[in-house]
Order: structure tokens, then sequence, then C-alpha cells
């Protein structure tokens, strides 16, 4: 185990009824809100008349910022940052699933910065000053509830390009497993197709030692596979609702990587490239590529790693790693695919044309992954083995 720092400054309020705390945490932090909200869904669920009417009992001002995109866009990024700037705003609160949280992520820093928020994006430009942010989560997925990070898409150029700071951390995020009851089956399982895909990128490394971390991740993983076809088949159920919901913030809030060297993430950069250009639910095409990738990467000498998710998730016992591990993959796709989840590109309607551009794009700052370096031809022959 190597050694690290870990600290998180998010403060979670999570359980029934919770989202009434959260004017005590906004106090001193800001008076003068953005209100952003995704779609419709917390219009419908009446989350967003609840939280409006406790900004009207506390008489607080706010400015609304609705129809924020799933794979957030930059034309909602730089409406936020008008809007804030215009009326002098100084908290952003955002109500919604990952892509809601991101956006006002991408917001909260673009406030402060002279260029384009796309420079975060692109590597030209870091996050020195954030407008503060507090979140109520309405889907279990991304977890960004309780981390720096934000994903967002491009759609004048087709790219979707990641930026990470702490200074973009939640000071406080609402988690009430009631808000996600509504959540359809398709996004239920892509959150916990994304949440598997997260702690997947941080088990996947070369590391040696870190039982701790090994061992809480392959917990968490246990929890998905357990609960997963459960709550599609039972989206009100509480109990199993609220441990998805824990299992997604845990599985990136830093805790599964603290002590490790950083993880792969070659699979969350070819899935960027793809739903850049087809606009696939994150999870869905995350459902495609892993498995793909997995098959890419699988040798002799990284056996041990995916023979140990063989053995300890899925039950496979096979005394020889490499043999578990191949038993291991074809499991993960099965799973994926009992839960409603695509494992196939011709499943999501895509075919080969972009296939080598988004191998470029995806290797634009240079290879990919750590388990295995991918250039942009590596990505090319993965997009082919999830045709």
């Amino acid at each position: 185990m190597v050694n690290f720092n870990f600290d998180t400054s998010t403060r979670i309020l999570f359980g029934k009824g919770k989202v009434s705390e959260m004017i005590a945490e906004i106090r001193g932090k800001g008076s003068r809100l953005l209100l952003a909200y995704g779609g419709g869904s917390v219009k419908r669920n009446g989350l967003l008349d609840e939280v409006v009417q406790l900004l009207k009992n506390n008489e607080i001002a706010y400015v609304e910022l609705g129809g924020i995109q799933p794979n957030p866009r930059m034309s909602s990024v730089r409406e936020g940052i008008r809007l804030c700037r215009e009326h002098q705003l100084d908290f952003i609160m955002a109500v919604g699933g990952g892509s809601v949280i991101d956006c006002c992520k991408a917001i909260a820093a673009g406030f402060y910065h002279n260029g384009d928020a796309w420079d975060f994006m692109i590597k030209k430009a870091t996050v020195n000053k954030a407008l503060p942010l507090g979140a109520i989560l309405t889907l279990a997925a991304t977890g960004s509830e309780m981390n720096g990070n934000a994903v967002i898409s491009n759609e004048e150029t087709y790219e979707k390009r990641a930026m990470s700071s702490r200074l973009l951390r939640p000071v406080f995020s609402v988690l009430d497993p009631a808000y996600t009851f509504t959540v359809d089956k398709w996004h239920t399982a892509a959150g916990v197709t994304d949440i598997m895909s997260h702690i997947f990128e941080v088990y996947f490394t070369t590391d040696t030692g870190t039982l701790v971390q090994d061992e809480m991740a392959e917990g968490l993983l246990r929890v998905c596979v357990r609960c997963g076809p459960a709550t599609v088949d039972q989206p009100d159920n509480y109990e199993l609702r609220a441990n998805l919901l824990w299992a997604g913030t845990l599985a990136l809030n830093g805790l599964l990587g603290a002590g490790k060297s950083p993880g792969d993430w070659a699979s969350h950069a070819i899935e960027h490239e793809i739903s850049a250009i087809y606009d696939v639910t994150h999870g869905a095409g995350l459902a495609v590529v892993i498995p793909a990738w997995m098959d890419y990467v699988l040798e002799e000498n990284n056996a041990r790693r995916f023979a140990g998710i063989a053995r300890n998730i899925w039950g496979i016992d096979d005394k020889q790693d490499m043999a578990a591990a191949k038993k291991g993959i074809s499991a993960l796709r099965n799973f994926f695919s009992s839960i409603g989840m695509p494992v196939t590109l011709g499943e999501l309607n895509i075919d080969q044309t972009h296939f080598e551009e988004m191998g470029r794009k995806a290797c634009r700052f240079g290879p990919i992954g750590t388990t295995r370096k991918l250039n942009g031809e590596d990505v090319t022959a993965i997009l082919n083995i999830a045709r």
C-alpha cells in the first residue's frame, strides 16, 4: 500500500426527509441560488416543488436553470454561468442525477474563469476558485455527489471530456432513497452498471498489499449484484434503493482508491467517445465497453486481478487464474444482459463508421489505461470486439 492523504469536505444527509436540513447547510455559504435541475422528473415526483417551498419559506432568492440534459452539454454550462453572473448568484443547488451535478460543477468553476469553461475539459485551464454548491441526488449512479469530478459534452465538437478539482466537491448532498423510486428500469440498471464500472476502474491496478481496499471493492460489487436486479423488479423498495444509493457514493468518493496507484479508467475514456457521438446512456455504453476491454487487456501477468473478481463475485471455482478470469468476464456480460443492459454496440445501433475517429480522440492526450497502455489502434480493436 502506498502513502496517501484522504479527506472529504462533503457532508452527507442520508435518509427520509433529510431535504429539510438543506437550509441550515446553505446558511453562511450563500444567499442567492442557482436552482438547477434536469428534464422534468423532479417536477413529476414533487421534489422541485418541495425545494422551492423550502427556499421561499426561508426567504432565499433563486434563479432556475431547468432542462439540463443527460450527458450534460456545454450550452447548459454556459447558460448557467451567464445566469450566475447576471443575477449575482453565490451558491448553486443541483437537484437531479449525476448529469445535473456535473453540469453545476462546471458552472461553479466557469463563474470565475475569464475564458470558456470548456478550457477545463481540454486541460487549457485549471480550477483555482469555484462557487459553492449543494446537491439533492435522484439517481444512484455516478458518485458525483461526493467528489470533485465532472464530465461534460461539447455538442459543437462531438467531444465528451472530464475535469476534476477538490474545489468542486459539493459542500453537502442530500441522499433520500425515496427520491429514486420513480427511476425507470432502464436508468436503474444503467446506474447499477455505472456504479460497478467505477469500482472496476479502481480495482484493476497492479498494487499489492491493498487488502482493505480490495475487500471493500468486492463487497460493494456484491451489493450491486444482489440489489441491482431486485431493485429493477421492485423500484419502490426503500432498503434496496438505499443500499444502491450508498454504494454509488462510496464507489467514487476516493475511499476505494486511497493507498493505491491511479485506477485504469480506459473504459470510461472509450465510452465517453461513444456517447459524445451517439448520446447513449453512460451506463449502457459502459455495459458494452467494460467486458470488451477485459477481453482485450487480459494477459497472464494480470489474470490474478480478473480471477479475483471471478471467484469472489461470481463464485467461479477454477484454480487456474486465466481460466477463472475468462469465465468471470462471461459472467459479467450475462449479468449486464440479465438487468436489461446491452452488451454489444449493435444493440445500440452503432456501427463501425466512427471507430477509428473514436480511437484517435480517446487518446488525444496520450495513451490511456494502466492495466495495459492503450493507443488509438487498441481502442479501435476494443470497439470491434464490442460489435
